[in-house]
C-alpha cells in the first residue's frame, strides 16, 4: 500500500483522488465516485466531499492508497 502525504489535517475525497494520480482530473474523480467504484476503508463511498483524514485508506481499481500527514 502506497502512502500519499498531505499536508493538511483532512482531505476531501475528490481532491485526494487527483492527488494520488488515481484519476486524471475533477471530472474523472467524480465519476468513478458515483459509479461506486471507490472505497474508503473497505467500504464503497458515493461522496466526492468525505474528508478523509490521516489512515484512511482509499482503494480504486485493486490499487490502495493511504492517507498520510506530511
Amino acid at each position: 500500500m502506497e502512502p500519499v502525504f498531505i499536508r493538511d489535517e483532512m482531505i476531501r475525497l475528490g481532491q485526494f483522488l487527483k492527488l494520488a494520480n488515481l484519476v486524471e482530473n475533477g471530472t474523472h474523480a467524480r465519476d468513478v465516485i458515483q459509479d461506486g467504484l471507490v472505497k474508503v476503508n473497505d467500504e464503497i463511498c458515493e461522496q466526492r466531499g468525505k474528508q478523509l483524514h490521516p489512515g484512511d485508506v482509499v482503494e480504486l481499481n485493486g490499487m490502495a492508497v493511504q492517507v498520510e500527514r506530511d
